[in-house]
């Protein structure tokens, strides 16, 4: 148990060298819940660092080598009562071990925020499982249980939204460019592909149906995603697959921090956290889907009352400040607070 502020590092990909052409990521979401829950905050960029200390650039072994060496001294130097580590591909589990060994009580905890029936994503896993003291992932269930080590806890971790980000709210906006939209990027195998196909051809010519980075259509990123989301009523929240207990993308909390009204498949199991109709529209077909759509398309008045409501709801499950206390009730074994969590069911030990 902490006694006094606690102390937080975020090692994660905060992609500097891309000068605000990317997102902001989990990272800048849990460091500003850290800041607003009045922590003292750490970012260290790992991947930046690692090109920045590689010679000419591309040596990129000889930079990981000095990254890990970096963040060791960073640690010992800032001295963080939780090291939260994301997609750190250069950070080493010997750099992690001799952390733990210069600073025994540090709490050690692995974020991983893609869907675990991927190969690479349980590899990245397995690779950490035996260093850390937690694991959270964004998917749910039993499956949870094949990293627990008899020394770890391993739990479901929710997409955060931030007020700092996700501060905008298109529930209230009356000018919109797209009725419905949807911003992603296809891959082999993505089963989204044949479902926005169906859905274009039933509601294109009666809506505004904006489609990027899917059935050949160029995709967004920075900038241009926030304004599109910024101008569109509706959104769907489609992942490649479906049917993982409580497995999203961060887009969830894209649209519906930003009053976006979403739409979610029914095998999400979101149900257990928005009412149906009203703080969100699930749907189980396609003809489901685009009849559902047309319908809040021709009545903006519900479809700004379940958006707005379904934005409150999110921001006071998920916001950033109240998932890292949930991560700091669960590292240090709060069994009785757990109780406050909507998912905490969701934590293997």
């Amino acid at each position: 148990m902490f006694k006094r502020q606690i102390r937080l590092l975020v090692v994660d990909n905060f992609q500097i060298r891309r000068y605000g052409a990317g997102r902001e990521g989990q990272g800048y979401r849990f460091m500003c819940g850290g800041v607003r829950n009045n922590w003292r905050v750490m970012t260290f960029s790992e991947r930046d660092i690692t090109r920045y200390l590689a010679p000419f650039g591309f040596m990129r072994n000889i930079g990981a080598k000095m990254m890990n060496k970096r963040f060791i001294k960073t640690c010992v130097n800032f001295r963080p009562d939780i090291v939260l580590i994301g997609h750190c591909d250069y950070l080493s589990n010997s750099a992690l071990e001799n952390v733990r060994s210069l600073l025994p009580e540090v709490k050690l905890v692995c974020i991983n925020v893609d869907p675990v029936w991927q190969e690479h994503t349980v590899n990245q896993i397995r690779e950490r499982m035996h260093s850390c003291d937690a694991i959270f992932v964004t998917t749910a269930g039993a499956k949870l249980k094949e990293w627990t080590t008899g020394r770890n806890v391993v739990g479901f971790l929710p997409n955060m939204c931030d007020e700092t980000m996700e501060w905008e709210d298109v529930s209230t906006r009356d000018e919109i460019k797209y009725d419905l939209l949807f911003a992603g990027h296809d891959c082999p195998g993505d089963e989204r592909i044949e479902l926005i196909r169906e859905l274009d051809g039933l509601v294109s010519s009666k809506i505004r149906f904006g489609l990027f980075g899917t059935c050949g259509r160029p995709a967004i990123s920075g900038s241009d995603y926030e304004r599109t989301l910024l101008s569109s009523a509706m959104a769907l929240s489609l992942n490649r697959r479906e049917g993982w207990k409580w497995y999203s993308s961060d887009r969830l909390a894209h649209l519906m921090g930003r009053g976006i009204l979403a739409f979610i498949s029914s095998k999400s199991g979101y149900q257990e956290f928005f009412k149906d109709g009203e703080e969100a529209v699930f749907f189980d077909t396609v003809e489901d889907l685009a009849e559902k759509v047309l319908y809040y398309a021709a009545n903006p008045e519900e479809r700004k009352a379940v958006a707005a409501a379904g934005r409150r709801k999110y921001h006071s499950l998920f916001n950033s400040s109240r998932v890292l206390r949930y991560i700091v009730d669960v590292v240090n074994n709060h069994s009785s607070s757990l109780f406050k969590y909507e998912w905490s069911e969701e934590v293997y030990r």
